[in-house]
Parts: C-alpha cells; sequence; structure tokens
C-alpha cells in the first residue's frame, strides 16, 4: 500500500516539470490559487456531507451504479493518459502512427464556431483499447487490482496536472485539510461510512488476507486518493522549486518525499496500535511541511522558498482551476478537476489570432 502510494507522487512530480514547461494548450496544468486553496476544505466538506446524506436516503446500489458508470469512462481516460508516453517506447520507429481529427463546429461562415477539436494518432487508439479492457474488467467484476489501476491513474494525473502557484498556497491548502481530515474522522463518522459505501475507484486497496486467498481475497486495508493527491502536488511544487534554485539538486524534493513515507509509516503504526481508522493528513502534513522548512531553516533558503511563484515559469495564460477535486482523506474523487482535462487530446490546433 505505502509502495502505491510513492509510485504516483515520484512519477508524477516529475511530470510536472515537463506539464509546466509544455506549451500545448492541452497539457497545461491547472493552478490553485491560495484563494482556491483557502475554499478547497469547504467545497470538500460539503461535497462530502452530501454523499453521505445521499447514501441515507438514496439505494446504495444504484448511486454505486451511476458512480460506476461515471467512474468507468473517466478511468479509462485517466488510465489512457497516464500510460501514453510508457508505450511510445513499446512502438517500432516503423510503426505507421497514422494522424486523425475528429472535429465538430457549429454554424457556418464567419460565424463558424468550433465546438469539438479533437487531435488523435494510432498510439493514442492502443493505449485506449487497452485501458478499456482494464475499465470492463472494473465494471464487470470490480476486481481490487482494476480498481487500483485506476486509483494511480487518477493520482499520478492529478499531482502531474494540478500545481500550487507557491508554497504559501500549499501551507494554506494542507493546513485547511489537516483540520478537514480530523474533523471529519475522529469527529464525526461521515468519512468512515463514505469511504465504506462508496464503490468507486477513489481510494487504493490493499488485501490484508493476499497470501491466504490470493487475488481473490477481500479484507482491504484502503488509502484514499487526497492522501496522496494533496501532498503529491506539494511534493511536486518542492521539485519544481528546487530546480529553479539551478544547483543541480533536488533537496527539498527528497526531503519532502522521505518527509511524506514516515508520515504515512506513522498513520498505518497508529492505527495498528489504536484499532481504529485514522487521517492520514494529520502525520503527513506536519511532516511535509515540517521537514522542507526545516531545510531551508538549516540552508537560509526561507526566503527564496515562500518567494519561489511556480506559475511564473507557465505561459500567462495558464488557466485557473475552477473545479475542485472531491478530497475525503480516505475516499477522494479528482473527477471534476481532471475530466476536462483529461478528455483533452495530447496534441491540438491551436486557434489563430482572429478567432481567439
Amino acid at each position: 500500500l505505502v509502495l502505491m502510494a510513492l509510485l504516483p507522487i515520484f512519477f508524477g512530480a516529475l511530470r510536472s516539470v515537463s506539464c509546466a514547461k509544455s506549451k500545448n494548450s492541452s497539457e497545461m496544468p491547472e493552478t490553485i490559487t491560495s484563494r482556491d486553496a483557502a475554499r478547497f476544505p469547504i467545497v470538500a466538506s460539503c461535497t462530502l456531507l452530501g454523499l453521505y446524506l445521499f447514501f441515507k436516503i438514496f439505494s446504495q446500489e444504484y448511486i454505486n451504479l451511476l458512480l460506476s458508470m461515471y467512474f468507468f469512462v473517466l478511468g479509462i481516460l485517466a488510465l489512457s493518459h497516464t500510460i501514453s508516453p510508457m508505450m511510445n517506447r513499446f512502438f517500432p520507429a516503423n510503426f505507421p502512427n497514422k494522424q486523425y481529427q475528429l472535429l465538430f463546429t457549429q454554424g457556418s461562415g464567419e460565424s463558424k464556431e468550433e465546438i469539438v477539436n479533437y487531435e488523435f494518432d494510432t498510439k493514442d487508439l492502443v493505449c485506449l483499447a487497452l485501458s478499456s479492457v482494464v475499465g470492463v474488467w472494473y465494471l464487470l467484476r470490480k476486481h481490487w487490482i482494476a480498481n487500483n489501476l485506476f486509483g494511480l491513474a487518477f493520482s499520478l494525473n492529478g499531482v502531474e496536472l494540478l500545481h500550487l502557484n507557491n508554497v504559501s498556497t500549499g501551507c494554506i491548502l494542507l493546513g485547511g485539510l489537516f483540520i478537514y481530515d480530523v474533523f471529519w474522522v475522529f469527529g464525526t463518522n461521515v468519512m468512515v461510512t463514505v469511504a465504506k459505501s462508496f464503490e468507486a475507484p477513489i481510494k487504493l486497496v490493499f488485501p490484508q488476507d493476499l497470501l491466504e486467498k490470493g487475488l481473490e481475497a477481500d479484507n482491504f486495508a484502503m488509502l484514499g486518493l487526497g492522501d496522496i493527491v494533496i501532498p503529491g502536488i506539494f511534493i511536486a511544487l518542492l521539485l519544481r522549486f528546487d530546480i529553479s534554485l539551478k544547483k543541480n539538486t533536488h533537496t527539498y524534493f527528497y526531503t519532502s518525499f522521505v518527509a511524506y513515507i514516515f508520515g504515512l509509516g506513522l498513520t498505518i503504526f497508529i492505527m495498528h496500535i489504536f484499532k481504529h481508522a485514522q487521517p492520514a493528513l494529520l502525520y503527513l502534513v506536519p511532516a511535509c511541511i515540517g521537514f522542507p522548512l526545516l531545510v531551508a531553516l538549516a540552508k537560509g533558503e526561507v526566503t527564496e522558498m515562500f518567494s519561489y511563484e511556480s506559475s511564473a515559469e507557465i505561459l500567462p495564460h495558464t488557466p485557473r482551476l475552477t473545479h475542485f477535486p472531491t478530497v475525503s482523506g480516505s475516499p477522494a474523487s479528482l473527477a471534476d478537476s481532471m475530466q476536462q482535462k483529461l478528455s483533452c487530446p495530447r496534441r491540438r490546433r491551436q486557434q489563430s489570432p482572429s478567432a481567439m
């Protein structure tokens, strides 16, 4: 479970660097500002409470059926986007990679307007086909491996495509969700109830009876995607800060990465001691903020850390975050924030200045 949490953070952070430098509008990240970060816990709380009431009022079976169809489509797109860069290595140089375009327009003449301009190639279709196999497997069996493949894809894309604009914003976001996580886990049973009722790939699971039952195991430990993505985007920010220092070292990235391992390990240890669900951000937030801050104090780089602006390295027209991912400590759905990003092609023909 710990290893599965580390993979999307590490590789998502690396991909966030190239994403920030991308000149392709379809691959540009969503930037979270301090205002977004301050509202984040409120939006997440309302969403969590809304889900809880839905499960209490309506049939759990029908709700999960709708959610399964929704995450089936979204999971295929997320997984396809995740494996696409890796699949390029498996195609031979002489592979007939044909280009395609799906174009929908509205009106005619000067009033003609593009509704959809989707460009893709043969490699994209192969990735989509492979992802669809996993999607059908998940839809029919709800197998924990298929669930984790989708969960890993959501997490990696979240870390890659959601960017904090500076360290102060990261502290506001993590601090607010620290309070949110503690309240909803210790103060009520809402989060635990939703996590257990929600049949969607919004958490990573690992069977505790794997050796006994093999792939058919059914006793799972779980970790919400929010406990991966929220610290992950902060760790990715510190990696970009490391690169901005131009010292050929990744001190803050590795420090925060080790801090995450420490915090997650402490969460699991406390959970086993007290036999009760633990808000992971209770341990992850102090570790992920505290460790890098101590290093910055020791190196005399606190001013540089808090004055660093990640968005300054991105094109001026970087889109701002307008759809909040629903993060609920244990369960976390990043669907709303990633849906538009993942439904876009990797290559899109840019509009002429006259059309903008």
